[in-house]
This record gives C-alpha cells, sequence and structure tokens, in this order.
C-alpha cells in the first residue's frame, strides 16, 4: 500500500519519466549503433573473404593452366601450401575445385577425403556458371553460423574452375556479444544515475510542492500568518511569492467579508421589515428577528419549513411566486383572540449565472397600521365629501327656487334665504373645525399656557349655558375639590373643550335631567375634569369609535341638530396636546361622563408652545 502510494506522487512520476526517457534514448542509440557495428563487421568480413577468395582465385587459374596443359596435378598441388599456410583462417575451410565442380585441395585437414568428389553447393553451381557475386549464409549442424563466398576461375574468358571459401562466423557474433554486453552495462548504468539525479531533480521540484500544500492546507484552515518560503527566482520562487501575495489578499478578502456579513446580520437583525430568504425549493433558510415577530413564529423551529406554510399562501399564490418574477402579495394572517392583521410581502428571486434561480427573498412589512390610516382617510374623505355635498345642495336648490320666482313672494323668500344661511353657517362652522384640526395635527396651534383657576373656568362655562338650560328645564352642578391647584392650560382651546362636551350634553338630556361639571387631582401631577349628563347615553358598540372624526351615533338626528361630527375628534386632538388624556363612559339610556386630563401648574408664570 505504501509503494502504491509512493507510485503516486509526482517525485516518483518525475523519475519514472527520467528512467523511461534515458532508456528509450539509449536503446535508440543502442539499436542504431549495434546494427551499425553488426553490419560494417559482417560488411569487412564478407569483403575479406572475397578478397582472398579473388586472389587465389588469380593463382588458381595459373596453376590450373599449367595441370591442363601438361596433363599433370603437380601444379595444382603447389597450391595447396598457398592455401594452408597464406591464406589460413580460423574455422574457415578454402577448396578449389575443377570446372566440373571437384574439389582439388581443401584447406581442411581433416576433409581431406573429399578431394575428388563435387561440391554440389549452389555458390559452386552458380560460380561455375560465370557469376561472381555467389555468397551465403548458412548454420551447420552445430548451429554455428557460416558466411559461404564462391569465385570463378577464369583463363582466357573461359571457366576452368572456381574458389570455394566457408569460415564460420563465430567470432564475429562473440565479439558482438561483447558488445552488447558492454553496451547494457552502460545502460543499466546510466539509468542507476538517471535514477539517482531524477531523485535529487525531483526533490528539488516536489519539497517547493510539499511546503505549498502544506501552507495551502493551513491557509485553508484559517492560519493566514504563515508565509511559503522562496526557494529562488525560477518559476516555483515565482509560485510561491504568487501564494503568499494571494494569502495576503485572501486574508483581507476575508477580513472583509466577515466585516460585510456582520453588517448584514446587524442590518437583517435590526430591519423594521421582516426578511425570508429560502432555497431553490421554497424552504426557509434564513429569517430575521422582525420576520419571526410578526409571524408570531420560532426562528429555529420554522428553519427548513417550506415558506408557502408559513405564510398560507395558496396554491395560486405560491406558483405566482416560484415562477422566479417579482411579485407583492397583500396577506390577511390571524391570530389567536381573532386578532387579525394584514402585511405586504414582496418576493424577489435569485439569481446566478448559468445556473439559474437559487432561491427567494420575502421582504414582509406589517402594513396593519397603514391600511387603517388608508381605510380612515378614504373615509375621512367620503365624509367630508358628504357633509359638504348636503348643504351645497340645499343652496343650490334654494337659490333655483329664488331664481324661478320665489322672490315675488317675500315671505317665501325670507324663508329661502334664512335656510341658505343656516347652510352657509354649517358649511363655515364645518371648514372651521377641519381647518382647526389640521392646525392640531400638523403641530401648528399655538397653545398659551397659563395656570388657570378650574373653578372659575367651570362657572363661566355653566353661565354659558345658562339660558339653553333653562330653556330645556335641565339643572347644572359644579362640583370642585376644595384647594385644588390651579391647571396649567389654554383657557381658550379648553373652553372649547367644555363649551363641545357641555353643548353634546344638552342635546341629548331630555327635559328635567342635569348636567354636572367637576374636577379633582389625579395621579402622575394631573387634574381630572368631568361632564355627566343624564342623557340618552352612547351604546357600547359605539364608544370605541365615538372619537373618531366624523363618526356620529344618530346620523340623521346629529345632522339635523347642527353638528359636525368632528367636536370629539378635536376636544381629543386639544387635550393630548396638553399632555392630558381624555376617555368616555356610558350606557344607553343612563347617561354619558366624559373625563378628561390637564398637567397641575407649578408656578404662576405662562408659557407659551
Amino acid at each position: 500500500m505504501k509503494w502504491t502510494s509512493f507510485f503516486r506522487t509526482i517525485q516518483a512520476k518525475l523519475i519514472i519519466i527520467y528512467v523511461l526517457l534515458i532508456l528509450i534514448a539509449m536503446q535508440l542509440i543502442g539499436v542504431y549503433f549495434v546494427s551499425a557495428m553488426k553490419n560494417s563487421l559482417t560488411r569487412n568480413f564478407t569483403q575479406d573473404l572475397q578478397e582472398r577468395a579473388e586472389l587465389l582465385s588469380v593463382l588458381a587459374a595459373e596453376k590450373l593452366e599449367s595441370a591442363a596443359d601438361t596433363g599433370e596435378n603437380n601444379s595444382v598441388e603447389t597450391l595447396g601450401p598457398i592455401v594452408t599456410n597464406l591464406f589460413n583462417m580460423d574455422g574457415a575451410e578454402i577448396q578449389v575445385l575443377d570446372a566440373s565442380g571437384k574439389v582439388l585441395i581443401t584447406s581442411n585437414q581433416s576433409h581431406m577425403d573429399i578431394i575428388g568428389r563435387k561440391n554440389t553447393q549452389t555458390v559452386v553451381s552458380r560460380a561455375l556458371q560465370g557469376s561472381k557475386d555467389n555468397e551465403e549464409y548458412v548454420i551447420d549442424e552445430d548451429n554455428v553460423r557460416k558466411k559461404v563466398v564462391a569465385k570463378p576461375v577464369f583463363n582466357k574468358g573461359k571457366i576452368i574452375g572456381a574458389v570455394y571459401i566457408v569460415a564460420s562466423m563465430k567470432e564475429l557474433y562473440t565479439t558482438m556479444g561483447r558488445v552488447n554486453n558492454i553496451f547494457i552495462s552502460g545502460i543499466l548504468l546510466a539509468l542507476g544515475l538517471t535514477a539517482v539525479l531524477g531523485v535529487i531533480l525531483a526533490h528539488t521540484i516536489t519539497h517547493p510542492i510539499k511546503e505549498m500544500t502544506r501552507h495551502a492546507t493551513a491557509v485553508a484552515e484559517g492560519k493566514f500568518d504563515l508565509k511559503m518560503p522562496v526557494f529562488g527566482n525560477d518559476e516555483i520562487g515565482q509560485l510561491s511569492e504568487a501564494f503568499n501575495y494571494m494569502t495576503t489578499r485572501l486574508r483581507e478578502a476575508l477580513l472583509v467579508n466577515e466585516e460585510e456579513k456582520e453588517k448584514l446580520a446587524s442590518i437583517l437583525t435590526n430591519m423594521s421589515d421582516g426578511v425570508i430568504a429560502t432555497d431553490e425549493a421554497g424552504r426557509i433558510i434564513l429569517m430575521n428577528r422582525r420576520a419571526a415577530a410578526i409571524l408570531n413564529v420560532d426562528e429555529e423551529e420554522v428553519s427548513g419549513s417550506a415558506i408557502a406554510e408559513v405564510l398560507g399562501l395558496s396554491e395560486e399564490q405560491t406558483q405566482m411566486f416560484t415562477e422566479g418574477t417579482y411579485v407583492t402579495m397583500l396577506l390577511q394572517m390571524s391570530q389567536e383572540a381573532d386578532r387579525s392583521y394584514m402585511i405586504r410581502v414582496t418576493f424577489t428571486p435569485i439569481h446566478r449565472r448559468e445556473v439559474g434561480i437559487t432561491g427567494t427573498i420575502a421582504v414582509l412589512q406589517d402594513v396593519t397600521e397603514q391600511e387603517k390610516l388608508e381605510a380612515s382617510r378614504r373615509e375621512f374623505v367620503a365624509n367630508v365629501s358628504h357633509e359638504l355635498r348636503t348643504p351645497l345642495t340645499t343652496i343650490k336648490s334654494y337659490t333655483e327656487a329664488l331664481d324661478d320666482g320665489a322672490l315675488d313672494d317675500p315671505p317665501l323668500a325670507s324663508r329661502f334665504v334664512g335656510v341658505i344661511q343656516n347652510e352657509t353657517g354649517r358649511m363655515i362652522r364645518l371648514v372651521t373645525d377641519l381647518l382647526h384640526l389640521s392646525r392640531l395635527d400638523s403641530k401648528e396651534a399655538l397653545m398659551r399656557k397659563q395656570p388657570t383657576d378650574v373653578m372659575e373656568m367651570l362657572e363661566d362655562v355653566a353661565d354659558r349655558f345658562s339660558f339653553q338650560m333653562q330653556q330645556k328645564d335641565i339643572g347644572s352642578e359644579v362640583k370642585v375639590a376644595a384647594g385644588l391647584p390651579k391647571a396649567l392650560c389654554d383657557r381658550d382651546q379648553i373652553d372649547q373643550v367644555l363649551d363641545n362636551l357641555v353643548s353634546n350634553a344638552l342635546k341629548y338630556t331630555q327635559p328635567g335631567g342635569s348636567i354636572a361639571m367637576g374636577a379633582m387631582e389625579a395621579a402622575g401631577g394631573m387634574l381630572a375634569i368631568t361632564v355627566q349628563d343624564t342623557g340618552i347615553g352612547i351604546p357600547k358598540k359605539d364608544l370605541d369609535r365615538i372619537f373618531e372624526r366624523f363618526y356620529r351615533v344618530d346620523k340623521a338626528r346629529s345632522r339635523s341638530m347642527g353638528g359636525t361630527g368632528l367636536g370629539l375628534s378635536i376636544a381629543r386632538e386639544i387635550v393630548m396636546a396638553h399632555g392630558g388624556t381624555i376617555s368616555i363612559q356610558s350606557e344607553f339610556g343612563q347617561g354619558t361622563k366624559v373625563t378628561f386630563t390637564l398637567p397641575l401648574a407649578e408656578d404662576d408664570e405662562g408659557v407659551a408652545s
């Protein structure tokens, strides 16, 4: 296993590559060298045999010619010493043949018995036929390679015999074997040296790589303070410098990334809007605290849940946001105790290049109050339009009647003019109340707060309404605790509040009833003023909306009494501008009690705000 791992390393691969390169190079060189040497030795050996055969054929031509002229074999026998001594070769046999192919002389003493016999070798037959280039390789019964050469012997253009030489090539191949052994030894020595040098060279390359791997692992574990040693100015050294530069930039990038991540986490945590992130399958992977508060869920419990289930989306709504487009939905959510609220959810797809949609960001906004305000605004505009349309319609009708001839009837004209004046006054009061509310809403109403005697203020209110109370046979009463401190308020504004409350009590109290005004100290340095009547009261279902603008319990009756529906709204705004509160207690048929608070005066100096 260890050796298997070693052979998978770059060092082993480099060594193997170097060894293989040298081996291939040596093999190519060896094949060429050995082949060239073999061809050269064989060519020289053959050429030597050819030259010997040529020389012997010249000598044999003279002797064979003499023997043919005299008819004696003495001349031929004289070739024996020449063949034996002059052309002596180890492992070679030389024969001189006559024109018929019979052996006349042989250099091999052990083959004397072949003298007089005919040599039937192919090369001999071709030589006797006049071919000069006759040679071939043969292997004898002892598996010895031999070279055979035959030359014709000419005399006066006539073939009179032949020279036959067969020489063993054992010594030549022995020489070639020694050369091969030397070459193989050289290859093995070269391979050994190459392996050693390869180890050294591979170590010079792989050692920096190992160091770089170790440092890269350390960087991956977050250890950015380590520096890669530079082992020179070559490519590996440049790579080490680039690695150190990359580590520095990576550390800086990660620090910036962590800083941005902390900023983003802080922003998400403290956002006034809820944020939910999902993956491509619509499962929740991130939810900030505001989103959990809006949905009234636990962040960890819903992690991994489908956002469609958490938001309670229908199949159609789910299909809309899964299509990968920008979608805004207005959802009505419900909680315990039958309390519902509205949220606006904006779905924005997350796109990744070459991948497509990888998730969705959902931004949640609680728009319950906004929707209520919008509904109130629409209702307010509708109420204002309705309140103005009624008197304008009446004025238009009576002016048209006057124009059509009612002016010629003084009593009728006088009554029509009175109606027009009443409706005009009603519109003026309505516009005046609206302007007053607008100033209070925009904090433009100037408040001149001064220490005010509450007893005196309440008695003045009772005096202003005494004549009307006497006409309706309604009793009045003012109760103020003894030693009550003064209130810090704008007398004119509070008089308007009291006038409105007493006027309402006077309108809805039957003859024989009573209206009581009182004041006492309340908790928190405040003074409580009450206006209580024995009138018809207010139904319980209307108490929560009684201070809304243009809200009337009995719309027809209130309008017929000349009310604008803004009195209690103005009273509430004035009391709140003083830093107080106002509340109402009533039972239908049992009367009504309105209580509002004002701050106590600490000194006798006035304050304008």
